[in-house]
């Protein structure tokens, strides 16, 4: 992580004194997008789970072979991003209009960084646009007049939650399964859902999940909740799983057979694709 920025250059709509969610998962992946705040939760982090970069890994390649699915087999031409993170060399836009030079993507995030980075990336791109706002008010979200108008809302679209909703921590007032059922009530027949999430394997390496998610929790950054398969499985709200179903991201439909065991942290993460009637 030389390559990370300097923390006497911050842009005015940063606050370098608290981490950042995108920034910590940028530093996770080596990126340079990211101040010392950031690098010290992913520190912490590793501290318990050397390893756990492994989590931003098979976030994003489960991403990638999720987005290929979509476009090349379903044949989705609309993505909803939530929560799209820092840029990075395969974005969904990217993936996507490869299959489909056509296809429209539409981004959302509330970091500044985020906005600012993607709107410099998607200046000259074409059918690919990014949002600010709050992907846990999917009301105000969905009412936006650009997911709005980019959209067609009836034809299907693709929504993306992928390494989001473990960062919701407002489970008394709305839980993660009532979040994301305002998201599936609003799509169109035909449309899908992917989700990537935290996950206690429930077996020997869970102590590990929970010793992470302690970490998350109780550095500045304040979310990272590792959930069980039946409680993530909850977040589809009943909609029909694509096979494989709900399994480890390493797990879900990989390029090629794995060359050896999984690491613990890859073992704690989870994603599935759904599609609705």
């Amino acid at each position: 992580m030389s390559g990370a920025r300097s923390d006497n250059s911050v842009p005015p709509y940063v606050d370098p004194t608290k981490p950042s969610i995108a920034r910590v998962y940028d530093a996770f992946l080596g990126g340079t997008d990211n101040y010392e705040v950031d690098r010290e939760v992913v520190r912490r982090v590793r501290t318990v789970a050397p390893d756990a970069p492994d989590l931003a890994v098979e976030n994003r390649r489960f991403l990638i072979r999720a987005c290929r699915y979509l476009a090349e087999q379903a044949g989705v031409t609309q993505y909803l991003d939530c929560g799209s993170g820092l840029p990075t060399a395969e974005n969904t836009h990217n993936v996507v209009q490869r299959a489909n030079p056509g296809a429209t993507v539409v981004y959302v995030d509330n970091d500044p960084l985020v906005v600012a980075h993607s709107r410099a990336l998607l200046e000259r791109t074409e059918n690919a646009v990014i949002v600010s706002a709050d992907i846990f008010r999917p009301e105000q979200l969905l009412s936006n007049a650009v997911v709005r108008s980019a959209l067609d809302w009836d034809r299907p679209i693709a929504l993306l939650q992928l390494g989001t909703l473990h960062h919701w921590n407002g489970e008394a007032v709305r839980t993660r399964r009532d979040i994301m059922r305002a998201y599936v009530d609003a799509l169109p027949s035909g449309s899908y859902v992917a989700i990537s999430h935290f996950l206690d394997p429930e077996d020997e390496h869970s102590a590990v999940a929970r010793a992470m998610e302690e970490m998350f929790l109780h550095s500045m950054m304040g979310s990272g909740t590792f959930s069980t398969a039946s409680r993530i499985g909850e977040m589809f709200n009943d909609l029909e799983l694509v096979e494989p179903g709900l399994v480890r991201c390493v797990d879900w439909r990989p390029d090629s057979p794995p060359g050896r065991r999984p690491t613990t942290a890859q073992r704690c993460i989870a994603g599935g694709v759904a599609r609705k009637r």
